[in-house]
């Protein structure tokens, strides 16, 4: 065999030995290393051709970010909010907790026993509201993104079904907020954080 010869089997080595005569010997060529040349070094392993190598790089490229994007994340802490009627200068909820993801909004008030007098959920951004599974019944004020009230409900009962298209959020209260503070479409309402209650 020439120095320049192509050989397509196992790859074969020369060995220097004395003038008297040559040693040749044969190694396997590990998998994935192309065929190449007498007294070459093999070429580096290359990836199958084919759709399916292509993907095998794709995967091994990617598993990085797939195994974070996999990996839960924490939920963020809960806000609570303080919640007034400034037109009819009454409070609406002093515990009012936001729903502003979508774990919170999807879960709503489901599997809880009540709401406390004070207490609420602001969904964020919301249209329309269920009452589904639920186990007691609820207020429903629709707000505007200027948190001015576009539409109220009261006494809403479980597994009912309620929207207001042109909203951009929706207040769940107990049942009676709506009536006991006056509260209408037209009315603003303000938000403060819950420790913004007033000590006098």
């Amino acid at each position: 065999l020439g120095a320049s010869s192509t050989y397509s089997g196992p790859t074969v080595r020369l060995n220097p030995a004395p003038a008297s005569f040559m040693l040749i010997w044969v190694e396997t060529a590990p998998s994935g290393f192309a065929p190449s040349r007498l007294g070459k070094s093999p070429v580096a392993p290359q990836a199958a051709k084919g759709p399916s190598g292509t993907m095998n790089i794709l995967r091994w490229k990617l598993a990085p970010l797939l195994s974070r994007l996999r990996q839960p994340r924490p939920e963020a802490a809960v806000i609570r909010l303080r919640i007034s009627n400034l037109t009819r200068q009454t409070l609406l909820a002093d515990s009012l907790e936001v729903a502003d993801s979508a774990s919170r909004r999807n879960k709503g008030l489901l599997g809880r026993e009540r709401l406390s007098p004070g207490e609420g959920l602001w969904i964020v951004p919301c249209e329309a509201v269920h009452t589904f599974g639920m186990r007691f019944p609820i207020d429903l004020v629709y707000l505007d993104r200027k948190h001015r009230i576009l539409k109220t409900r009261s006494h809403v009962r479980p597994g009912r079904l309620s929207a207001c298209l042109s909203a951009h959020s929706v207040i769940e209260l107990p049942s009676g907020t709506v009536r006991d503070t006056q509260t209408v479409p037209g009315d603003t309402l303000a938000f403060l954080p819950a420790s913004a209650l007033s000590t006098t």
